[in-house]
């Protein structure tokens, strides 16, 4: 008869010894959690469930990467003790990854030598000039589907242990329900925006629609109404469309076609659709492009969507009789398209708030019509090509906006 199988007194010992210590943590992970569920706003709980995350398995680093379904790629999001400009240009592959493997199977995984494991994407470490040794990764899951990954690496002493898998799962099951309810009211705060926007151009062909109706209205100023009602009406168009766009660009429903897109090509393009405009208003459109640059994987039609964007705002924020030069480069590995204007220049104070939707600069305001969801359309067709937009601006002299793209978008 077999002998039944115990603990060892010193596995017990141990256990003993370690439950205050595991108990402590568990206190901790309660209060984290606490803070992550009062967390609205996208960036700052990234950030917090990523310093959690490193504090909860005591290691070196951590990191938070969420699932593109434009790229259908991992992007990193958030990572503890670097800034995310290293990473920005990085994305994880689905395949042969260490998060992807997590992600697609939706289970965690420890990997105690990332340089004897196939799976490991080495690219990280080579841009940050990191050494990664172990890795433990956990997938971030909601109801219906996965949404993407949090790591933790090289844990501070010894290896990761499973109370630190079970701690991570637990902290990764919070901050799912956190991400998607900062998500949606992501989204509520969007449509409220829109609500606000829209009421401006509605009261007016209300305002128009009334006054229309009186039978002794002169001729003249009918007219002059019938033009507002077409002005109106021609701008909630507009808005309308760029904010299913950028709802659509925000969501991730948006599905980036990528092929080899000739930028120079692309350039004439868009030239040639917004000459017309630039020509009413006396606007010169010069052209210096470097012909050796090879064509960069993306989505034709939305990168040209971008690009348009920037010529139309070059064009209403010109002066009189202005210019506007577009550019093409490669600095440093990285293609540069530059979209310059001779016109009324951006505050410096304005500058870092430009790309956020409907935002328009108050000493421009009456210059000019439009959505005010242009640029924001743009920066997000930028980050969705693993790209940015940079901005320079002196007040009376001009901006120019910089497309900055990698030489190749990342592929599956």
């Amino acid at each position: 008869m077999g002998q039944k199988k115990t603990d060892s007194p010193v596995s017990d010992e141990s256990a003993i010894r370690n439950y205050p210590r595991l108990l402590k943590r568990y206190r901790r992970l309660l209060e984290i959690t606490s803070d992550l569920a009062s967390t609205l706003d996208l960036t700052s709980l990234l950030n917090h469930i990523v310093e959690a995350a490193r504090e909860l398995t005591e290691c070196e680093e951590a990191s938070l990467l969420l699932y593109d379904p434009q790229s259908e790629h991992l992007i990193f999001k958030a990572a503890t003790n670097r800034s995310l400009d290293q990473f920005e240009h990085i994305a994880v592959p689905i395949d042969n990854s260490v998060a992807g493997w997590i992600f697609t199977r939706h289970e965690p995984l420890v990997v105690a030598d990332v340089l004897n494991d196939s799976r490991f994407f080495q690219d990280v470490d080579i841009v940050t000039d990191f050494r990664t040794r172990s890795i433990l990764g956990v997938p971030l899951l909601t109801k219906d589907k996965t949404i993407g990954v949090i790591e933790v690496i090289n844990r501070s002493k010894g290896v990761f242990q499973p109370d630190d898998i079970l701690l991570l799962q637990s902290l990764a099951a919070q901050a799912a329900i956190a991400i998607e309810n900062s998500r949606l009211f992501q989204q509520s705060d969007l449509i409220s925006e829109m609500v606000h926007e829209l009421r401006t151009p509605l009261a007016s062909l209300l305002a128009a629609s009334h006054l229309m109706r009186r039978s002794d209205l002169p001729d003249e100023q009918r007219n002059r109404i019938g033009e507002t009602v077409f002005s109106e009406a021609n701008r909630l168009n507009e808005m309308t469309t760029d904010f299913l766009e950028l709802a659509r660009l925000e969501s991730g429903r948006v599905r980036f076609q990528p092929e080899p897109v000739h930028l120079e090509g692309l350039i004439h393009e868009c030239l040639e659709i917004i000459r017309m405009q630039a020509e009413t208003k006396g606007i010169q459109l010069e052209t210096s492009i470097d012909h050796s640059i090879a064509p960069v994987h993306g989505d034709r039609s939305q990168l040209k969507r971008l690009l348009l964007n920037l010529l139309t705002n070059a064009i209403k924020y010109n002066r009189e009789d202005g210019e506007i030069s577009v550019s093409l480069c490669e600095v440093d590995g990285m293609i540069e398209l530059d979209v310059s204007d001779s016109g009324i220049g951006i505050p410096d104070g304005d500058i870092n708030h430009i790309f956020e939707r409907f935002y328009r600069v108050p000493s421009h305001a009456g210059k000019t019509s439009g959505t005010g969801l242009g640029l924001a359309i743009a920066e997000r067709i930028a980050r969705g090509h693993f790209g940015k937009i940079r901005v320079r601006s002196k007040l009376g002299e001009g901006s120019t906006f910089t497309l900055i793209l990698p030489r190749q978008t990342p592929q599956s």
